[in-house]
């Protein structure tokens, strides 16, 4: 994510060619998740399915190595992202339900997936003020094969098929008022990030910003988001979901503000990612919770599904093309404070309607 935008940059692209492209990876959450999903809440089999996506998405992006023009990697990041977008959802609920009743520290388990993320990004950024930004896809191939190998690590779960009546339907958990305030909520939040996911590369390197400058900006973010994983259970523990979730929220607000406006001071632009622990840190861990909360064993995966589709999918790909339209016609600075408008509507709604989720059984 940090440097795909810079990597289509480079290929030529326009800003809303490189906005299309982007929303791309974000649209087939809406689909994928709840397909797989469905899957998995069906025949039990999820690490199967989370081992057939990795080796298929692997093998799906080495279509980005011909040179189809725009159309034809569109349609490489529509296919490759359909399998690549249905892993995470799946481990989710594999990594809840590995940790029993322990889920408190779920915080602690997350963790070592943004570990990887800080070294992989600045050992690329490193690597890219070496070599030209048009090989960041070889670079990009161990990663995959990486994560295909270590699929077959996971020990595979007894297949277990849903029974056909459970309690409650899935229809009448979603249209509680404080689940559509949750969506709503998380909707805009991924709208939000729209600006960031795509053009905040972008964005640094028109300050000045080098490659590897951009990745530790990048991996700050990180940071700041496994120490807040570190000690989410201790939050927890003080806090509801609603005061952490209006925190959260209004933290978000200020950082799109402030990487609107102050980026160019290195101090502030310090601050700024630092508060990602809040707008994806705190977030995300209480929806992991929410969800179970709410959906409960029986609809779990599909509740994990329609979060990521929804969230992640849906707002995040409506982010992504709506910022691409305001960084072509007014610059980067407009979209982030177009980001903060959206996290504003985000704190009335959380404000007004959500609740704390059940205790799950």
């Amino acid at each position: 994510m940090p440097y795909w935008s810079l990597y289509l940059e480079a290929r030529g692209f326009s800003y809303l060619q490189i906005a299309t492209l982007m929303a791309t990876i974000q649209l087939t959450k809406v689909v994928a998740p709840n397909l797989w999903g469905w899957i998995g809440d069906r025949t039990g089999r999820r690490v199967q399915l989370v081992r057939l996506g990795a080796v298929a998405g692997a093998l799906c992006f080495l279509g980005v190595f011909l040179d189809t023009g725009f159309y034809g990697l569109l349609l490489v990041m529509l296919a490759f992202t359909f399998f690549w977008n249905a892993i995470l959802p799946l481990y989710e609920v594999i990594t809840l339900q590995g940790m029993g009743r322990d889920r408190e520290r779920y915080g602690r388990v997350r963790l070592w997936g943004s570990v990887g993320f800080i070294v992989s990004v600045a050992g690329i950024g490193w690597l890219l003020d070496l070599l030209p930004l048009t090989t960041l896809p070889w670079l990009l191939l161990p990663l995959f094969a990486g994560i295909a190998i270590s699929t077959l690590l996971i020990p595979a779960e007894t297949a277990t098929t849903r029974p056909k009546r459970v309690r409650g339907s899935l229809k009448a958990i979603v249209a509680d008022p404080s689940v559509l305030a949750f969506f709503a909520m998380n909707i805009l939040l991924q709208v939000s990030h729209g600006a960031y996911y795509t053009f905040f590369s972008i964005h640094l390197e028109k300050l000045g910003y080098d490659k590897l400058a951009i990745g530790l900006l990048w991996s700050l973010g990180v940071f700041a988001e496994i120490i807040l994983f570190i000690f989410m259970h201790r939050l927890l523990r003080r806090f509801t979901v609603r005061q952490i979730a209006l925190t959260a929220v209004a933290l978000t607000l200020l950082r799109w503000g402030m990487i609107a406006e102050v980026s160019s001071v290195l101090v502030l632009l310090i601050i700024a990612q630092c508060l990602h622990a809040a707008s994806y840190g705190a977030l995300h861990a209480i929806s992991v919770h929410y969800i179970h909360g709410y959906f409960g064993e029986q609809h779990h995966g599909q509740g994990q599904a329609l979060y990521s589709g929804l969230t992640f999918g849906a707002g995040g790909a409506v982010g992504a093309w709506m910022s691409g339209f305001i960084v072509d016609a007014y610059g980067t600075p407009p979209a982030f404070w177009a980001s903060a408008g959206a996290m504003a509507v985000a704190f009335v709604v959380a404000w007004c309607w959500l609740r704390p989720p059940p205790r799950p059984a």
